[in-house]
């Protein structure tokens, strides 16, 4: 939720940065009529009950001295205490509209997000990694890695993850869309082991950063999802419980927000660095058609996620702190990746900037993303009511998050970046988690 205040102050940079998100300012128009409205009614009240206070005093001088002629001014006081009932009860009507309204404004923009949309113009910050390139995607890759010179070309495509699954018995797609639908799925044997390695390789890398690392709950009711996120945008891509007050949480940094909700922290408590470790239920609804083979695109997925409190004036340092942790993970599983600024039109609500990690997948072609690292600033905080004491009183924290690991996209990437002809081998710091160097279709 941004702040009315700010908001009152500065309303060309509200306008501004709705039309660079491609938002419609009509929500801004109404907010603005409401807000008229509700100070209009308040200057009304106020002078109702002056009127009315005076009055009264009025009426209590005259019983004091026996003046029995008060009838008329009861009259009047009845009369104001009835325009005063019905103008409190539209400011309530008022208030909720506004309240719901202002939480319909999006995050003001921060000023280095590019303002476009679509995918392919967000700006790329950084390239970094060895990759290998199908020679039909050559001038692809350079176009969109900096014009980087650092790569193989190859050619004969490189095999997709599903067949490669398939080859080494490594899970199976039809069992599961047979008891659970599409986009479902049963990981079976070093594949699944590979998955709980990267678990537990991504616990101890950010336990050695100062990660506090937890298993969040899988279910959260609609007052912390809709102040954890946009709900109602988002709505038909969440799981919800029928005949409960829950919804199947679509990440991990749903709880990790909410769990706060409603609290004040001591100063001394910030930073507050968390990550949540869980399992991810999305419908995604809208990606019709769009990577229906293998595991790429899912309903469930593991993710391991970074969250972090801070103070207002810390906030981009640790937006960096937490690209940065991600690089060194993508760096460490010595996966080919690029950063992209996404552009304004592309941003949800939340974030004031957001930086995607796109890995490169050889058989596709594509660099496709596997971490989103967003500064949600204030917004998310002003929704769930977190707050912070300083001595000038107390202050609203600032919020951010980011994908550390999503495994099931991981892999994808290992698949096709670490496949060989006799195997596929295991990035060196996941051997120690595995206990394995290579997934062969001799062992399981």
């Amino acid at each position: 939720m941004i702040d009315i205040k700010l908001l009152r102050a500065d309303s060309k940079k509200f306008y501004d940065s709705c039309k660079a998100r491609g938002f419609d300012t009509e929500i801004l128009d109404k907010f603005f009529m409401l807000d008229s409205k509700w100070k209009q009614n308040l200057r009304t009240l106020n002078d109702y009950k002056h009127e009315k206070n005076t009055m009264s005093l009025e009426i209590s001088t005259m019983v004091k001295t026996g003046n029995t002629e008060i009838s008329k001014l009861k009259d009047k006081v009845k009369d104001i205490n009835d325009k005063i009932a019905i103008i409190e009860e539209e400011q309530k009507r008022i208030e909720i509209q506004r309240s719901e309204t202002v939480h319909l404004i999006p995050n003001l923009l921060a000023d280095d997000v590019p303002v476009c949309s679509g995918d392919d113009n967000s700006k790329i910050v950084k390239y970094c990694g060895h990759a290998r390139v199908f020679t039909e995607d050559e001038n692809y890759f350079k176009q969109n890695s900096m014009n980087s010179t650092d790569y193989d070309v190859m050619h004969v495509r490189p095999v997709d993850h599903q067949t490669i699954m398939e080859k080494y018995d490594l899970a199976d797609l039809q069992r599961a869309g047979k008891i659970a639908g599409s986009r479902f799925y049963f990981l079976k044997n070093r594949l699944f082991k590979l998955e709980l390695a990267l678990i537990n390789y991504a616990v101890d890398f950010l336990s050695q950063r100062n990660f506090t690392v937890m298993e969040p709950p899988f279910m959260i009711n609609y007052t912390s999802m809709s102040g954890a996120t946009d709900i109602e945008t988002f709505k038909d891509a969440l799981y919800k419980i029928e005949g409960d007050d829950l919804y199947l949480i679509a990440t991990a940094e749903h709880p990790l927000a909410s769990m706060l909700a409603g609290e004040i922290l001591e100063e001394g408590e910030l930073p507050l660095r968390l990550s949540g470790v869980s399992p991810c239920f999305r419908r995604e609804a809208g990606a019709h058609g769009k990577d229906t083979k293998g595991i790429f695109r899912v309903h469930q997925f593991n993710k391991i996620e970074q969250f972090i409190y801070c103070k207002p004036e810390d906030s981009w340092d640790y937006f960096k702190e937490l690209v940065s942790n991600a690089e060194d993970i993508y760096k460490s599983l010595d996966l080919p990746y690029r950063i992209v600024n996404i552009c304004s039109g592309d941003l949800g609500s939340l974030a004031a900037k957001k930086y995607d990690i796109e890995v490169w997948y050889p058989s596709q072609g594509k660099f496709r993303e596997v971490v989103s690292a967003s500064n949600d600033t204030d917004y998310q905080a002003r929704s769930l009511n977190i707050k912070y004491r300083t001595p000038d009183g107390n202050k609203f924290v600032h919020t951010l998050n980011s994908t550390a690991i999503a495994t099931e996209r991981v892999l994808v990437a290992i698949m096709e970046n670490y496949q060989q002809e006799n195997g596929i081998k295991v990035p060196d710091v996941l051997v120690p988690y595995t206990g394995f160097s290579q997934i062969t279709t001799e062992v399981k």
